[in-house]
């Protein structure tokens, strides 16, 4: 196995990577001394498992390897547990559920060694060591590829121990211990020559030059690549070929030798477009459009940027193109593309064009974190080409530099020569928009803050304010310290200054629009805060508009309505006040809130603290459209598995498993208690695209969090109130929200907006 990573997500090869997916586990099967008149449904299961990993359908492998592990369970057959359980490892591991991996990885290791299988317990402690690597354990990583190497060396397997000692060059290379990463490929280049294994020599030669070319030593990089090159081009390996030639234009870029580096890349996009390599030609593109950038050739820029995009698209909408490890090297370190992109654009004021890149860059941001975005027939289509961009793409740019100004210019003056209709026509789905509602869109950039406002029919709306991203962030991180202390009005000034950031620049087109209900998808920090608590110097933002917030507009399906009469599900935490229960703190308000829902919506189901089991509330989904939560929740800006809801017996579920919840009939699911959608300090705030993301994933068509903890009281008058208004049959969930955070303003008690501004809606609340 091989992964491409590089070095601003580029083409090298990182390695020989002994993660499980298919062909480890073929072989690992292959070599057993199987029963085969009782084997045949096992062998079966496992060639189906195999089949649904390579076409990236995760979830249908782990019914067949749940179904392999049963009966193989049931025969007491030891090597068919072992197979089923390294391909759940696998298939949790692609979908970003590593606790549940590592879990199953031990599962299997133990019965390897029950049964003195040496050769099944390294191919395990292989994938242990990856899935370590994967969560940034290297310290774990490293233990689990030297106790793989122990036993291959005692089992003489030459060809695995040169696997793994490239997996450890590659541990010590990202922790930047580069003398240790050299030594270890270099031991594993010496066992690949004596092997005659070209392949694997030609991936070390790669590893190699990359680490040659971060150590600034480009002679030997450049020879290190080209022997690789000539083993790809003797073994006919076109698409490796491509890759090399890549690696080969990074380090010209690295020494500003632009022209050279975009000869190499143009040769292996031409190599990649020949074979129909689509990731190849993602990132060549990708490559191209920051050499054209440091050429300042803006418009050639535009046009190779926006065909990296529709490439990722294209992909992401067919994953089972791609083998499992292209899947992960597509992904990496994507979303800057997506932002470079927006920011040109904007400069040559294509406003619908950057709405529609942004839109998408939240779903680049989202499978940067989850690991697990699938696109749909509105990602697939991308950013349209214009005319005259289709044209200058068709065509390989001249070996000459001195030409492509010129090309750079004829480009500008054909896009200048189009209608100003033709520039700024938006997707259908964009148009679909109703009456009243906006699309706000903010984009932080490095010197300025970007508005942009899109309502159907009317031109899209680009507003600048100037402020450094320094300066921004840290307003927010002010902004949101201030609202957590309820006792002051402090505040004020802070949101005062962001709400003339923010919404200041477009208040007369909000009023122009007729706007009643802004769709609001923030970006990165702005995460983190809530709209409705600006302020104008007169009212909060909530008091003028019902706010819904968005994971992406082209993610969201907006077809189906909520269901008018609400029939809950509610579950309640509980414990004690000051004592710990599962190592959180008792939340006996919990109790009284559901208690109290109950008593407004009498089609409600409870289920309090040890009743309130996984099982018990995934058997009541079919039966309400509502799913109330009273309890803990922590969504964290590190890997999914670090976040969490935790029911009231001590089960818990973990956002990198929410889309296996069956929510189809749910309209609403409401986390009332804790801290969900923030963790324990600011990052970009994709945990809360995350948890929107999957509760819509398993079919709810929205969702409530909370940004910070609110008191048991607090939380229960606003509950009180939102479904009060729920349960008029002419109010839509995102309107009850507002109409309940409205009564706690004008309230006297909980009218800071520590107790009512921190819940959010996300997705389609009408």
């Amino acid at each position: 196995m091989t992964q491409q990573i590089t070095k601003f997500g580029l083409l090298c090869f990182l390695g020989l990577i002994s993660t499980f997916p298919s062909n480890l586990l073929v072989v690992y099967a292959h070599n057993q001394n199987l029963d085969k008149s009782k084997s045949s449904n096992v062998e079966n299961l496992l060639n189906t498992g195999n089949t649904f990993l390579k076409k990236g359908q995760f979830n249908l492998a782990i019914e067949a390897f749940k179904k392999m592990l049963e009966i193989s369970d049931q025969r007491q057959d030891s090597v068919g547990r072992i197979q089923s359980l390294i391909g759940l490892g696998s298939a949790y591991s692609d979908l970003g559920q590593y606790a549940k991996s590592l879990k199953v990885y031990n599962q299997a290791l133990i019965i390897a060694k029950e049964n003195q299988d040496r050769a099944g317990e390294s191919a395990i402690l292989n994938n242990i060591g990856l899935v370590y690597r994967n969560i940034v354990q290297f310290d774990k990583s490293l233990t689990s590829y030297n106790k793989a190497l122990e036993i291959q060396k005692s089992l003489g397997d030459r060809r695995g121990i040169s696997i793994t000692l490239g997996n450890i060059g590659i541990i010590y290379r990202i922790k930047k211990e580069y003398s240790d990463a050299l030594r270890y490929y270099q031991e594993a280049l010496t066992l690949a020559q004596e092997l005659n294994d070209r392949e694997g020599e030609a991936i070390i030669l790669n590893n190699v030059g990359f680490l040659y070319n971060q150590l600034g030593t480009t002679a030997k990089a450049f020879k290190s690549f080209s022997q690789s090159l000539a083993i790809y081009q003797s073994l006919k390996d076109f698409k490796n070929e491509s890759v090399t030639r890549g690696n080969i234009g990074l380090v010209y870029f690295d020494l500003g030798q632009f022209e050279s580096a975009l000869n190499y890349y143009q040769e292996a996009l031409a190599i990649s477009r020949k074979i129909g390599d689509l990731t190849g030609e993602a990132k060549l593109s990708q490559y191209i459009g920051t050499t054209l950038k440091e050429l300042k050739l803006d418009y050639l820029e535009v046009a190779f940027l926006k065909q990296s995009v529709n490439a990722y698209e294209k992909i992401r909408k067919d994953l089972s193109s791609l083998s499992i490890q292209e899947q992960k090297i597509y992904a990496s370190s994507v979303s800057q593309v997506y932002r470079r992109l927006a920011d040109l654009l904007l400069q040559q004021d294509r406003v619908v064009e950057s709405l529609q890149v942004l839109d998408l860059l939240k779903v680049q941001d989202l499978d940067d974190y989850l690991r697990n975005i699938k696109g749909n027939d509105r990602t697939y289509q991308g950013i349209r080409l214009l005319e005259p961009e289709k044209a200058f793409l068709s065509q390989l740019l001249p070996e000459k530099y001195e030409k492509i100004p010129d090309l750079n210019q004829q480009l500008l003056n054909q896009i200048q020569q189009l209608p100003k209709s033709e520039l700024n026509k938006a997707p259908d789905y964009l148009q679909n928009l109703a009456q009243g509602r906006v699309l706000l869109y903010p984009f932080i950039l490095e010197d300025r803050l970007e508005v942009i406002l899109f309502a159907a029919n009317s031109p899209a709306i680009r507003r600048t304010s100037f402020i450094k991203k320094a300066k921004l962030k840290s307003l927010i991180a002010d902004f949101n310290k201030e609202l957590l202390n309820y006792k002051a009005d402090n505040f004020l000034d802070t949101s005062k200054e962001l709400y003339k950031l923010l919404i200041k620049p477009i208040e007369e087109d909000l009023q122009r629009l007729n706007t009643k209900i802004i769709f609001y998808a923030p970006d990165d920090i702005l995460r983190y805060i809530p709209l409705t608590a600006l302020h104008d110097g007169k009212q909060f933002l909530i008091e003028k508009y019902t706010i819904n917030y968005l994971v992406a507009y082209i993610l969201t399906p907006f077809g189906a309505k909520s269901s008018s009469q609400p029939s809950i599900l509610a579950g309640a935490f509980g414990g004690r006040q000051g004592e710990k229960k599962f190592e959180e703190a008792g939340l006996p308000g919990t109790l009284v809130e559901i208690s109290a829902i109950s008593k407004l919506i009498q089609n409600t189901r409870l289920l309090s603290e040890d009743s309130f089991t996984r099982a018990a509330t995934e058997a009541q989904l079919a039966n309400h459209n509502i799913l109330h939560l009273a309890t803990h929740g922590s969504f964290n800006s590190g890997i999914p598995d670090d976040s969490f809801i935790i029911f009231g017996n001590g089960d818990k579920i973990r956002l990198s498993e929410m889309s296996d919840l069956k929510l189809s009939n749910i309209d609403l699911m409401v986390l009332s208690a804790c801290q969900t959608a923030v963790g324990t300090k600011l990052g970009s705030g994709v945990e809360i695209l995350g948890f929107g993301y999957q509760v819509q994933r398993a079919g709810a068509k929205s969702s409530i969090a909370s940004l910070w903890r609110v008191g048991d009281e607090g939380t229960q008058n606003l509950m009180q109130a939102f479904y009060g208004y729920v349960k008029q049959t002419n109010n839509s969930r995102a309107i009850a929200l507002r109409l309940a955070q409205i009564d706690m303003i004008r309230g006297q008690s909980f009218a800071h907006p520590y107790f009512w501004s921190p819940f959010i809606l996300i997705g389609n609340g009408l």
